[in-house]
Protein backbone atom coordinates (compact mmCIF):
# COMPACT_ATOMS: atom_id res chain seq x y z
CA UNK A 1 0.00 0.00 0.00
CA UNK A 2 1.06 3.45 -1.20
CA UNK A 3 1.42 6.22 1.96
CA UNK A 4 2.45 8.92 -0.03
CA UNK A 5 -0.39 10.85 0.17
CA UNK A 6 -0.62 10.64 3.89
CA UNK A 7 1.05 13.03 6.07
CA UNK A 8 4.25 12.05 7.91
CA UNK A 9 3.73 10.97 11.23
CA UNK A 10 6.27 11.51 14.22
CA UNK A 11 6.98 11.50 17.84
CA UNK A 12 4.49 13.38 19.55
CA UNK A 13 1.69 13.04 17.02
CA UNK A 14 -2.07 12.68 17.65
CA UNK A 15 -3.19 9.34 15.92
CA UNK A 16 -6.28 7.52 15.64
CA UNK A 17 -6.45 4.11 15.15
CA UNK A 18 -8.79 2.94 12.44
CA UNK A 19 -8.02 -0.47 12.89
CA UNK A 20 -8.61 -3.41 15.29
CA UNK A 21 -9.72 -3.55 18.42
CA UNK A 22 -9.26 0.39 19.36
CA UNK A 23 -10.35 1.41 15.89
CA UNK A 24 -11.40 5.44 16.86
CA UNK A 25 -9.25 6.05 20.12
CA UNK A 26 -6.78 8.44 20.20
CA UNK A 27 -3.10 8.21 20.94
CA UNK A 28 -0.25 9.69 21.27
CA UNK A 29 3.12 8.21 18.84
CA UNK A 30 5.79 7.83 21.60
CA UNK A 31 8.46 5.99 18.91
CA UNK A 32 8.80 5.15 15.22
CA UNK A 33 10.22 2.64 12.79
CA UNK A 34 10.17 2.22 9.33
CA UNK A 35 6.92 0.40 9.14
CA UNK A 36 5.28 0.79 13.08
CA UNK A 37 4.34 3.18 15.17
CA UNK A 38 4.03 2.88 19.06
CA UNK A 39 1.85 4.45 20.43
CA UNK A 40 0.24 5.21 24.13
CA UNK A 41 -2.81 6.80 25.56
CA UNK A 42 -1.76 6.10 29.67
CA UNK A 43 -4.99 3.74 30.06
CA UNK A 44 -4.04 0.66 28.53
CA UNK A 45 -1.61 1.20 26.45
CA UNK A 46 1.16 2.96 29.39
CA UNK A 47 4.19 4.49 28.88
CA UNK A 48 5.92 1.19 29.89
CA UNK A 49 3.90 -1.17 27.30
CA UNK A 50 2.87 0.91 24.08
CA UNK A 51 0.94 -0.32 20.93
CA UNK A 52 3.22 -1.25 18.06
CA UNK A 53 0.76 -0.48 15.57
CA UNK A 54 1.19 -0.24 11.55
CA UNK A 55 1.48 3.32 10.36
CA UNK A 56 -1.35 2.61 7.30
CA UNK A 57 -3.51 1.82 10.61
CA UNK A 58 -3.32 5.08 11.95
CA UNK A 59 -4.46 8.06 11.09
CA UNK A 60 -3.07 11.50 11.86
CA UNK A 61 -5.23 14.26 13.63
CA UNK A 62 -4.65 17.84 12.78
CA UNK A 63 -4.58 19.30 16.12
CA UNK A 64 -2.27 22.42 18.52
CA UNK A 65 0.43 21.71 19.96
CA UNK A 66 0.13 20.52 23.82
CA UNK A 67 2.23 20.44 26.61
CA UNK A 68 2.48 16.74 26.79
CA UNK A 69 3.47 16.65 22.72
CA UNK A 70 6.27 18.85 23.75
CA UNK A 71 7.21 16.91 26.78
CA UNK A 72 7.27 13.51 24.40
CA UNK A 73 9.19 15.29 21.53
CA UNK A 74 11.97 16.56 23.96
CA UNK A 75 12.39 13.28 25.84
CA UNK A 76 11.24 15.03 29.22
CA UNK A 77 9.54 12.92 31.70
CA UNK A 78 5.66 12.15 31.06
CA UNK A 79 3.27 10.08 33.81
CA UNK A 80 0.29 8.16 32.06
CA UNK A 81 -2.08 10.11 34.16
CA UNK A 82 -0.79 13.25 32.07
CA UNK A 83 -1.61 11.19 29.23
CA UNK A 84 -5.14 10.01 29.84
CA UNK A 85 -5.68 13.72 31.13
CA UNK A 86 -4.55 15.36 27.70
CA UNK A 87 -5.97 12.78 25.62
CA UNK A 88 -9.60 13.00 27.11
CA UNK A 89 -9.59 16.16 26.97
CA UNK A 90 -8.74 16.76 23.00
CA UNK A 91 -11.17 13.30 22.47
CA UNK A 92 -14.35 16.17 24.24
CA UNK A 93 -12.81 19.06 21.81
CA UNK A 94 -12.44 17.15 18.92
CA UNK A 95 -15.89 15.80 19.89
CA UNK A 96 -17.65 19.30 20.32
CA UNK A 97 -15.56 20.16 17.15
CA UNK A 98 -16.74 17.40 15.17
CA UNK A 99 -12.95 17.97 14.14
CA UNK A 100 -10.43 14.90 13.93
CA UNK A 101 -8.15 15.24 10.81
CA UNK A 102 -11.39 13.27 8.82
Amino acid sequence: MDTSDQPEIGISDLVRATAGRDAGKLFYVLKTDENFLYLVNGRDRTLEKPKRKKRRHVQKVLRPETRIAGKLRTGDKVLNSELRRDLAYLSRELQSNDLGGF
